[in-house]
């Protein structure tokens, strides 16, 4: 387009020297000649491409990752610290932890902690957004296996797209909230989320009867609770197909507006807060979480019900999530993937596998951790890998051993296709303390109609 408009200035007399000089005031300042009769075209072309290098430019990684602390590196997947490294390169992020139950993840690992600015990654939060614990802690009482499974196959659904029958549905909250009709996509989603509601997805969900151990300490006195054991009921569950479908909406959209990043971090392409899909997505990623938590009360309240058993202590903790927090004297928004936010005194709740303890801890708060710690013992195995190196057999004779019943179930989630849990939580004694252990007994999760 310039050699045209220089053929067209040298037809009119213009020599060489006085071409060039007109060329480079188009190029140097493209805006102020868009209406020029000659030179308009030029001059709108030339400002879309400055357009498009600044946005590339605001999108280049950074050369190096910036530093970041590890917890149980000997327990983690190289490939996790591959894609962590990539997360830390991004022009918004300022500080990073990767937790000991780190794998691979979709952008960021699972495991890993990501504070940005001025921006929020939909799949640094992740797809089953709000994706959270709750602990019950009841009186203990004999309940014997088989009473336990006929309560969980009676009073939990499980599966994808699973909902409860209309007349079984109960009420909550949550689904009366005006954040429904603020949004298209949450009004459409929202006769999915009324059928869902108090259900279980497939994969790592589960819910458990188990008994539970408080140790002596602070913590039981503050609760006016006796070190000893209790009988309880631990949970796994998300926001169910509402958090998918909103998650897969905004990763679509943000990866949109971001046609020029890395080909390696498009699954981290954010959206900026202030902006109307920033703050759309930070809404429904709130409900999302909301609706989570109100799925757990639900499936507790059911159990409880049936037991006839009132709660002693009831703990929840939401670990794929972003929260607006304080960092070195400004705003960051932390996002935890896979992460238990351990807050100084916060309570969570940090799962094994189907036969393995879980623990409730109390956080220390450290600050290089970004107050957080892992979210349970992370994956030894991929799925594909589990199905193919692990037997049902020995699954079964592992359950038989520890004294667990099964409902369901798969080889993906066998477990030895996790991590130790207590290597795990040796990991980070200086990210939380343990003041109970969980011990589950008759454990339901989807997948698998055969009992183990």
């Amino acid at each position: 387009m310039a050699l045209a408009v220089a053929e067209q200035l040298e037809k009119v007399g213009l020599g060489n020297a006085e071409i060039l000089a007109q060329l480079s005031e188009v190029h140097n300042s493209p805006l102020e000649f868009v209406q020029h009769t000659q030179f308009g075209e030029l001059a709108q072309a030339v400002a879309l491409e400055a357009e498009k290098h600044k946005l590339k430019e605001g999108e280049a990684l950074l050369s190096q990752p910036l530093p970041y602390p590890i917890w149980g590196s000997d327990l983690i997947d190289p490939n996790a610290l591959v894609q962590m490294n990539v997360a830390m390169r991004l022009p918004i992020s300022r500080a990073g932890a990767l937790m000991p139950d780190a794998h691979v993840g979709y952008g960021l690992p699972i495991g890993g902690v990501l504070a940005t600015e001025g921006a929020v990654i939909p799949y640094g939060v992740g797809v089953d957004i709000g994706c959270s614990m709750k602990l019950t802690l009841l009186p203990m009482q004999k309940l014997h296996a088989d009473e336990a499974k006929k309560l969980l196959e009676k009073h939990t659904r499980f599966g994808a797209g699973v909902g409860w029958e209309k007349r079984d549905r109960l009420e909550h909250q949550v689904l009366d909230e005006a954040t429904w009709q603020n949004q298209g996509i949450l009004n459409a989603l929202h006769d999915k989320a009324v059928n869902q509601l108090g259900t279980s997805g497939s994969g790592n969900h589960f819910v458990e009867f188990g008994v539970f151990d408080l140790f002596a300490g602070d913590f039981g006195v503050e609760f006016g609770l006796e070190a000893g054991q209790y009988l309880a009921i631990l949970s796994h569950s998300g926001s169910r197909g509402m958090g998918a479908q909103v998650a897969g909406h905004f990763s679509k959209l943000a990866e949109s507006l971001h046609p020029h990043l890395d080909a390696s971090a498009k699954k981290l392409s954010w959206l900026e807060l202030g902006s109307e899909a920033g703050d759309a997505y930070w809404e429904a990623m709130s409900l999302a979480g909301r609706y989570a938590l109100a799925n757990h009360e639900q499936i507790h309240q059911r159990l409880c019900g049936a037991l006839g058993a009132q709660p002693l202590l009831t703990v929840a903790n939401s670990h794929n999530l972003a929260w607006k927090q304080q960092y070195e004297g400004r705003e960051v928004v932390i996002h935890r993937k896979g992460a238990t936010p351990a807050a100084q005194g916060q309570l969570g709740i940090i799962p094994g596998s189907m036969a393995d303890s879980g623990y409730l801890v109390r956080g220390k708060g450290q600050k290089s951790s970004l107050e957080s710690a892992s979210h349970g013992a992370g994956r030894r195995l991929g799925r594909k890998a589990a199905e193919q190196v692990l037997t049902r057999s020995d699954m079964k004779k592992m359950l038989l051993e520890r004294g667990v019943t099964l409902i369901g179930g798969g080889l993906d989630e066998a477990p030895l296709a996790y991590k130790a849990i207590d290597e795990v939580m040796q990991a980070q004694t200086d990210l939380v303390e343990r003041l109970g252990r969980f011990s589950p007994r008759v454990v339901r999760m989807d997948t698998g109609s055969d009992d183990v």
